[in-house]
């Protein structure tokens, strides 16, 4: 049934909060606030972005000619890097236009996010068929490997298990996940010895020996649990953060945002901000369960895993509990291109509310795992 309102003001309400708790951090840290007033701007361009998608029939995306055009387009501007990208950081993984620099893994991320969702919807009963598996694979190993060689590992890692999770959600057997991780170990293998560049053998170094590069590579990770840990129960207050403030903790505006906000938050605002995530996966997978075609529930599903895994690997790595990948945090970290792919994925969704069906129980269960 379509409806000319589809916003879910549930996950708006929990959205906002989060946008103003990177504000915060950002603004009670910085000497002349750029990165406040610079991320300010992207989030008025992110929103009207959200609410214009939300009025668009997009289901123009199902379409096997629309997924196809993605997908050559993303596969594109990832070639382009080789000759056009700009070096951030040691990752040649922008593209720079003047004052406007594009991160065009992030348009691959919302790419494969469609063309799985496509294949799987027509697909997602035979999926007992190693077949599609390795034609789904394939699709994103060219993605995987395209970012990978910029290098751009946390990028690449999230490709990956955006594919691995859609898969899941696909109905996968046992046999074949294992299969998967078997051959993932072998991947990672073949990566240390020939793909992973120093740097980044370094970072999974200092991960299992934290106390190892104290003073070098493990620099990062270890003020970040420094920082993580010093908020204790109420955190100290905003902008009395010592870590961020006296500039022991790195780019705390972007990757380490989680840390230098637990230090003035504290447990009580880790735990306040985990429950506002919570309320958007759980908006996300209520408004897939409600799809109108398979194509719908899929495409739902893979947002939630686009998500899921941000904030996992972003928190994970600022507690030391994950390897330094340089992955954001949705809705915090600094930066235009991820959260203007952030609220693209959200305004999709919700043009998709607009043709929603009522939800059933088992018929639920079944398009997510397939019959049983």
């Amino acid at each position: 049934m379509k409806r000319s309102w589809s916003i879910d003001w549930w996950l708006v309400g929990a959205v906002v909060p989060l946008l103003a708790a990177g504000l915060s951090t950002m603004y009670s840290f910085t000497g002349d606030n750029s990165f406040a007033v610079h991320q300010a701007i992207w989030i008025a361009v992110s929103l009207a972005a959200f609410f214009f998608l939300s009025f668009v029939d997009v289901r123009f995306l199902r379409l096997t000619s629309v997924s196809v055009a993605l997908f050559l387009v993303s596969v594109a501007l990832l070639g382009s890097l080789f000759v056009l990208g700009k070096v951030s950081h040691g990752a040649a993984s922008w593209l720079s236009f003047g004052a406007f620099s594009f991160q065009p893994s992030d348009l691959a991320k919302i790419a494969l996010i469609v063309i799985l969702a496509k294949y799987f919807s027509r697909r997602h009963i035979e999926i007992a068929n190693i077949r599609h598996i390795l034609v789904s694979g394939a699709y994103t190993f060219v993605f995987f490997v395209l970012v990978l060689v910029h290098p751009d590992l946390g990028s690449a890692l999230i490709i990956l298990l955006i594919w691995l999770g859609m898969i899941m959600v696909s109905g996968v057997s046992k046999k074949q996940l294992f299969a998967m991780l078997a051959l993932g170990l072998i991947g990672f293998g073949l990566l240390w010895a020939f793909g992973f560049k120093e740097y980044q053998k370094d970072r999974i170094r200092s991960f299992v020996d934290p106390l190892a590069n104290i003073h070098s590579v493990g620099y990062n990770a270890y003020q970040s649990t420094v920082a993580v840990g010093s908020g204790e129960l109420l955190g100290k207050g905003l902008g009395y953060g010592t870590q961020s403030r006296l500039k022991y903790l790195p780019e705390y505006q972007t990757d380490f945002i989680f840390a230098a906000f637990s230090e003035e938050w504290g447990f009580v605002g880790i735990v306040i901000l985990f429950s506002l995530y919570g309320v958007v996966i759980w908006r996300i997978i209520a408004a897939a369960s409600r799809g109108e075609t398979n194509f719908e529930i899929l495409f739902g599903a893979g947002v939630a895993v686009f998500f899921i895994v941000h904030i996992a690997i972003n928190a994970g790595m600022n507690m030391h509990l994950l390897p330094v990948t340089g992955t954001p945090l949705p809705f915090m970290s600094y930066g235009g291109t991820h959260l203007m792919s952030e609220f693209a994925l959200l305004g999709i969704l919700m043009a998709q509310r607009r043709f929603a069906r009522p939800a059933h129980k088992d018929a639920i269960g079944n398009e997510f795992v397939g019959p049983r």
